[in-house]
């Protein structure tokens, strides 16, 4: 199945968010992206890719003795940017330092549960809102997300999600996001603050 780690936010960030996000969708040249449907905005942590069914469990195990070992941290939606002229997202404000250390975990897990990952990259908080296929210009779009500024929520939670990947063939067919597993934040050893 294919998995990633992910931070999810939660209804009240994702209403906040959304105004802004439909008032991008207007903009010119905003019907040649694909957005990304609200129930699949999310912050991945780290990406497995393909793992094979046996792995899963291990994985799961790890993900969890991650999150025990992460204190719950505060996070808010702030501001946009750009990969490249692939990909637009919103970035995030708050324990950044916090968030960094669990998708450092949460990759640490993969990589000792057998799931060959990539290179590792120095973790850049985003939420994707739309993609492109071609080159795009997103400059207006990170301009128009510069002032977004959203509530903060305590980040409770590391999950493992499970990408269903469209099969229909049906143009602007969504790939549908389940979680196979929420690993709670915070409860470390029962002797003190979670590790760091």
């Amino acid at each position: 199945m294919r998995l990633f780690a992910a931070v999810l936010p939660p209804a009240g960030a994702v209403r906040e968010l959304a105004p802004d996000v439909d008032a991008l969708r207007r903009m010119p040249g905003a019907d040649a992206l694909r957005w990304t449907g609200r129930p699949g905005w999310h912050f991945t942590l780290a990406f497995y890719g393909e793992v094979a069914d046996e792995i899963v469990p291990d994985l799961t195990e790890r993900l969890l003795r991650a999150g025990r070992r992460t204190d719950p941290f505060a996070l808010s939606l702030r501001g946009g940017g750009h990969f490249g002229g692939r990909a637009l997202w919103v970035g995030a404000a708050g324990d950044i330092a916090t968030m960094r250390l669990l998708a450092d975990r949460a990759e640490a897990a993969g990589r000792k549960a057998g799931v060959e990952m990539e290179e590792h990259r120095r973790y850049r908080p985003h939420l994707t809102v739309a993609r492109s296929r071609d080159s795009a210009d997103f400059k207006p779009y990170v301009a128009a997300l510069d002032a977004f500024a959203g509530n903060p929520w305590t980040v409770g939670e590391l999950c493992l999600v499970r990408s269903n990947l469209p099969t229909s063939g049906v143009p602007g067919e969504q790939p549908r996001y389940e979680t196979v597993a929420g690993c709670p934040l915070g409860a470390g050893d029962g002797t003190g603050p979670a590790a760091r």
